[in-house]
């Protein structure tokens, strides 16, 4: 089994809670209230060691809510390289409404950081040993557009394959630098980078395989929330269509989706087998309330429900 390192450069506390129902001014006391460690890299992390993988998490940290970071990642046993930062880690939350099944998410911008903290990351990133580098997630305050392009110059010649799953200027400026290995947009950040209405799933699949034709990417997939998700690679494109489940969370889901497809492409799978691993992921994902994230014995229940 290969091995992946994260990035996680806006990581979170990602807190959840049940309440009866949401009102406004009022008081609303909360039950089952939980604090899981959360951020792209992380929460794929946390997927892949699930399900049997390495990994080794890079992060930013800062505060006294970076040092309760810290604590959660311990817990979950993360191998970690933290890099401290001045500023106080954000608490992301997600509370579930228990009347009417909705759920509702707050996640904060994140703390600035600063050029020496970032250039910090770049320097730890050299002495990563990892077969694949998942750069996921937002960038906060202060970091460069391009820097997970930069991220994947500096591991790229050690032979470590990039794998991108961010959004807005992120995700344009590592797309144009290209070189990336595995990428996963949704159907609306590929609508804003490509500037189309991609109204199809052909549409879609013809944008995402435009992206490897053009060597911006080896694998692309393209999720569309319940819709399910378009693959693209060098042997052609694919739909699948989503599970019929009962989504109670979205928190994680892409994360899921994201570490689910790669561990199955660690694992030595072609990229459609492992597209049906990634949609299977995603659902198992939503299938409780909360930040649990996917967990293996619903991945392998699911996976044959998938179609082939």
């Amino acid at each position: 089994m290969k091995s992946i390192a994260t990035l996680t450069m806006n990581p979170t506390i990602d807190a959840s809670y049940d309440v009866d129902r949401m009102f406004h001014t009022h008081k609303m006391r909360t039950r089952n209230e939980h604090y899981e460690p959360g951020g792209g890299g992380i929460n794929v992390a946390r997927v892949f060691v699930r399900l049997g993988g390495q990994a080794r998490c890079v992060y930013l940290s800062g505060g006294a809510t970076g040092v309760a970071l810290d604590g959660l990642l311990d817990r979950h046993q993360l191998v970690r390289t933290r890099i401290p930062i001045a500023g106080a880690t954000r608490i992301a939350g997600a509370v579930h409404e228990t009347e009417t099944g909705k759920e509702y998410r707050f996640t904060p911008a994140g703390p600035s950081v600063s050029e020496p903290e970032w250039r910090a990351c770049l320097d730890a990133l050299r002495d990563v040993e990892a077969d694949y580098l998942v750069a996921s997630g937002s960038l906060p305050p202060g970091v460069p557009d391009d820097f997970y392009a930069r991220a994947g110059a500096i591991l790229r010649p050690r032979g470590v394959a990039l794998v991108v799953d961010t959004s807005g200027a992120a995700l344009a400026a590592t797309l144009r630098a290209g070189g990336i290995h595995f990428v996963k947009p949704s159907v609306g950040e590929m609508r804003q980078f490509t500037g189309r209405e991609l109204a199809t799933t052909q549409d879609i699949a013809e944008a995402a395989l435009g992206l490897v034709q053009a060597g911006q990417a080896d694998v692309v997939a393209v999720t569309l929330g319940h819709l399910g998700a378009v693959l693209a690679h060098a042997g052609g494109t694919r739909f699948l269509p989503a599970l019929d489940i009962e989504a109670k969370s979205a928190v994680g889901a892409g994360d899921s989706f994201v570490a689910t497809m790669l561990f199955a492409l660690a694992s030595g799978h072609p990229a459609d087998a492992a597209f049906r691993w990634g949609i299977a992921g995603g659902a198992a994902s939503v299938l409780n309330p909360g930040t649990g994230l996917a967990h293996p014995d619903d991945i392998a229940r699911l996976l044959p429900l998938v179609a082939q």
